[in-house]
């Protein structure tokens, strides 16, 4: 017999990092959820990506069990990785702030391909191009086309 959901929260979290404090505390606590026990299986599954960044979904049960699904980093904090830059540009369009290669772009997309919606590494390198010109970051090359 499946359980029965009783709400859906989403967090951003660094590995290895999660602790009572907010945002992670009032957003379970307010699903009854206990949080210690989220916060030491949250730190166990991602010591080795710790300082990173990491969406995680938490959902939560009628009984007040919970599980909790951990997602790729942003593709943003990514490219900011990549790009060895601190933040994006205030006027993306104008101010550049860095570059990245198209090999680049491709290691990101497969890595986070399984939280795209895209069927294809191309189109995936396509988002995560967009992505990077929305921040002020410039792909240099030429897009490795499948011919």
């Amino acid at each position: 017999m499946a359980k029965e959901v009783a709400g859906l929260i989403k967090l951003q979290i660094k590995g290895g990092a999660a602790n009572p404090s907010p945002p992670v505390g009032p957003a379970l606590g307010a699903k009854g959820v206990n949080i210690m026990q989220f916060c030491k299986q949250f730190n166990g599954r991602t010591q080795e990506l710790a300082g990173k960044v990491l969406p995680v979904i938490i959902t939560v049960y009628a009984d007040k069990s919970f599980d909790f699904v951990i997602k790729q980093p942003p593709v943003a904090i990514q490219l900011l990785e990549a790009a060895k830059v601190k933040s994006g540009s205030a006027e993306p369009h104008v101010k550049k702030v860095g570059k990245v290669s198209w090999d680049q772009v491709k290691t990101i997309a497969e890595s986070k391909m399984s939280d795209l919606n895209c069927f294809t590494v191309e189109s995936a390198m396509k988002m995560v191009a967009g992505t990077a010109r929305s921040m002020g970051i410039n792909v240099t090359g030429k897009f490795p086309a499948n011919n």
